[in-house]
């Protein structure tokens, strides 16, 4: 499969045509510069070791971009300190509501969930990666600064992380591991217990499915 590789502000990002990507991005703040430049450290040093025996280009750099991703996702998870602005029930909403919004026309969405400090999603772009992150960031943040009444704010970090998905096996972990994040991070008992998150409309949507606007659910009906 051909990789484009695309420099996004800081970190390179490889984005395959056709192919879900699982995204994180974070509140600025919430990833402070001596964690960003840790994993700019890590992905040198890690581009810098030796092939490992039989392994292709393509599988090394998913490989690494597992690690990378994993490590930026462990900062944030039990972060204390820092904002967490996605606390805010109606903050969360517009992020939860204007990401199902966009499902169909501008992607296919099969999982996601609002954190306090970050937010998940894995989907597959109808077209450039970075329009459709440009479009949700853009959007999200005008609406959420309006709500706190902090215009002119930047509210999230330049940088987001992603790694794309390779098969249906690791489609499926994914979708596991966004939606289990919050029973992870010790906020509730069971993933669809989450009110901004993927998993409650499990039992009317399948996973590996695309997400189509207007499906049953809790705060259904959003625009974008």
């Amino acid at each position: 499969m051909p990789i484009r590789r695309i420099y996004a502000r800081h970190l390179p990002h490889q984005i395959p045509p056709d192919t879900p990507i699982f995204i994180t991005w974070n509140l600025k703040g919430a990833m402070p510069t001596s964690e960003i430049e840790a994993v700019r450290r890590e992905r040198a040093r890690l581009e810098a070791r030796p092939p490992r025996t039989g392994e292709i280009t393509a599988d090394r750099r998913i490989r690494e971009s597992k690690i990378l991703f994993a490590a930026a996702d462990r900062y944030l998870d039990p972060a204390v300190d820092g904002p967490a602005n996605l606390g805010d029930p109606n903050a969360a909403r517009i992020v939860d509501d204007f990401i199902r919004s966009g499902a169909g026309q501008h992607y296919g969405l099969f999982a996601w969930c609002v954190m306090s400090n970050h937010v998940h999603v894995l989907l597959k772009p109808n077209g450039e990666l970075k329009d459709v992150m440009q479009r949700i960031k853009g959007s999200t943040s005008f609406r959420i600064n309006a709500l706190q009444r902090e215009r002119g704010r930047i509210l999230w970090q330049d940088e987001s992380y992603d790694h794309w998905v390779r098969d249906e096996e690791e489609l499926f972990r994914i979708i596991g591991y966004i939606e289990n994040n919050p029973v992870a991070a010790g906020l509730c008992q069971h993933p669809a217990d989450w009110p901004w998150s993927s998993a409650r409309l499990r039992s009317d949507w399948v996973a590996g499915e695309v997400y189509l606007v207007g499906k049953p659910g809790p705060n259904t009906g959003a625009s974008g």
